[in-house]
C-alpha cells in the first residue's frame, strides 16, 4: 500500500467517525445505538485505553480490534437512511471546515488534571513533614542538589527543624 491510499483510507475513516457522531446526535437514532455510539466514540477519542499502549504488541490490539469492531457494529444497528443522511452531512461539513470539539478536549484535560491532582495528593504526604520538617525543608532533604543555596539561606526554615542537624543545609 502506498502513502496516497493510506491518506485516502484515513480521510474515509475520519468522515465515517464524524458521520457516526452526527448519527449519535440525530433525533431518530434509536437509544441503544446512541448508547453504543457514546461508548465507542468516547473510547476512540479517549487517551485512556483498556490495555495501555506501552505494553508491547497487545497494547495496540485494543485500538486495532475494539474500535473497528465497534464502528462496524454501529454501522449495522443505525438505520440506513439516517446513516446515509449523516454521511452526506459529514462529507459536506468536512469539505467546508475542520470540526472542533472543544467540549471533549476540555473534559479530557480536566480528567488528566484531576488524575495528576489526586496522584500528587496521595504522594505529597509521603514526602512532606518528614521528621518534623517544614514543607520546604522536606523538599530540600528529598532533592538536595535541586535548590540553590542562596534560596535556602533566604528562606526561614527554622520552624519544624527541632532536632535536625542544620549542617545538612548549605551555608
Amino acid at each position: 500500500m502506498d502513502i496516497k491510499s493510506w491518506k485516502t483510507k484515513s480521510a474515509q475513516l475520519k468522515s465515517e467517525i464524524y458521520a457516526l457522531y452526527l448519527a449519535y446526535k440525530h433525533p431518530r437514532t434509536p437509544w441503544y445505538a446512541k448508547v453504543l455510539a457514546a461508548l465507542i466514540l468516547g473510547y476512540a477519542l479517549s487517551p485512556i485505553d483498556l490495555i495501555p499502549d506501552f505494553i508491547p504488541v497487545i497494547g495496540y490490539l485494543d485500538d486495532l480490534i475494539i474500535v473497528p469492531a465497534g464502528i462496524a457494529l454501529l454501522v449495522r444497528i443505525i438505520p440506513g437512511d439516517i446513516l446515509e443522511e449523516c454521511r452526506a452531512k459529514a462529507q459536506s461539513d468536512l469539505s467546508k471546515r475542520k470540526p472542533k470539539n472543544w467540549i471533549a478536549a476540555v473534559i479530557i484535560v480536566f480528567i488528566w488534571l484531576l488524575a495528576i491532582y489526586l496522584i500528587l495528593g496521595l504522594i505529597w504526604p509521603l514526602f512532606s513533614n518528614r521528621d518534623g520538617l517544614s514543607d520546604f525543608a522536606a523538599l530540600y532533604s528529598f532533592f538536595p542538589g535541586f535548590f540553590d543555596s542562596q534560596v535556602v539561606n533566604r528562606v526561614d526554615v527554622s520552624q519544624g527543624l527541632e532536632g535536625v542537624n542544620r549542617q545538612s543545609f548549605p551555608p
